[in-house]
């Protein structure tokens, strides 16, 4: 089925549940995705993407900030050693770092910043987006940029973006019910589209040209950081050298990565305690103490048994298991 016609079938939904799961996503629709009014969707209609683009894309509570972060360190370390004191990840949030097309995070990063071409095309341009793949500007599309995705177990996502739905009651009328908001996510009532579509949009695209899309599942960087930040490394021009497996406090750049970035470090740093985006909503907010399986504190056996079929139907024959 055409990707754009399935959200076409879905789009009444969105109307349906305004102060639900997509609240802050009404108002405005760019290739059948609606965004909000705070959205600058002038970027997504016009951004240039260069060949040295790094492209962050994921379904919204799928490691976004982790893997922000991870790849900032990673093709930054030459200039900004991973033991360095002031390294920008302790001073920054990852968000602030590693722009959004849909949302200005960072009241410092203008509009036209993130659009116009650098001087120096040399220069490696990091963005970030929750756009399914069919949704990305062309130019992210068409050229030589990377772009690596970032998923998880659906249940989990679920849950993490069911908590973090009730925390914006700034934007919400209401708090939404685990029932109610199951119901919704697996109806696609959802930020950026259904999930499932979301993700086979870029797991499609990652085996029809691995060279441009690199796929990774939250749970596998769980378990194996040090083997995936190496994976993404190398697919993003920037190997580890044998001299850097050497260096660092005695296992090497790749570990001192990874305790950069870990949560726990990160949540505990002021920036990321006390500071805000230009809605207002606070870092901490964004962030939830990383968990795999936390489905299982919260779903009912029906509820959970609901996921698993429509995982099972949707990625049938594509190869791809959550």
């Amino acid at each position: 089925m055409n990707y754009l016609k399935s959200l076409d079938s879905y789009f009444h939904l969105y109307q349906e549940k305004r102060d639900g799961l997509n609240l802050i996503y009404t108002n405005i629709n760019f290739s059948g995705i609606p965004l909000g009014n705070f959205i600058e969707s002038l970027i997504v209609r016009n951004f240039q993407a260069q060949d040295s683009v790094v492209l962050v894309a994921s379904h919204p509570k799928c490691g976004t900030t982790w893997l922000k972060s991870l790849t900032f360190a990673l093709l930054n370390r030459h200039r900004f050693p991973p033991s360095n004191k002031n390294h920008p990840l302790l001073t920054k949030n990852s968000h602030q770092l590693v722009p959004s097309l849909e949302v200005r995070v960072d009241p410092n990063n203008p509009i036209h910043d993130i659009i116009s071409v650098p001087a120096d095309t040399s220069l490696m341009r990091f963005i970030c987006s929750h756009l399914p793949y069919v949704s990305l500007p062309k130019s992210c599309q068409d050229s030589g940029c990377k772009i690596v995705y970032i998923c998880r177990n659906p249940k989990d996502t679920f849950v993490y973006l069911w908590h973090h739905m009730n925390k914006l009651r700034i934007y919400n009328k209401r708090a939404i019910g685990l029932e109610e908001a199951s119901d919704m996510f697996c109806r696609g009532v959802t930020m950026m589209g259904p999930f499932w579509d979301h993700v086979l949009s870029y797991w499609k695209e990652s085996l029809e040209r691995p060279g441009k899309v690199l796929f990774l599942k939250y749970e596998e960087i769980r378990e194996q950081p040090e083997f995936q930040v190496r994976r993404t490394a190398e697919f993003i021009w920037c190997p580890f050298s044998s001299t850097e497996d050497e260096a660092g406090s005695g296992s090497g750049v790749v570990d001192e990565i990874v305790r950069l970035c870990c949560f726990e470090h990160l949540s505990n740093l002021e920036v990321n305690k006390s500071g805000k985006t230009t809605t207002g909503l606070e870092f901490n907010v964004i962030s939830r103490r990383p968990q795999v399986d936390d489905w299982k504190n919260y779903l009912t056996p029906e509820m959970a048994d609901r996921f698993d079929h429509i995982t099972k139907e949707k990625f049938h024959g594509f190869g791809l298991e959550l």
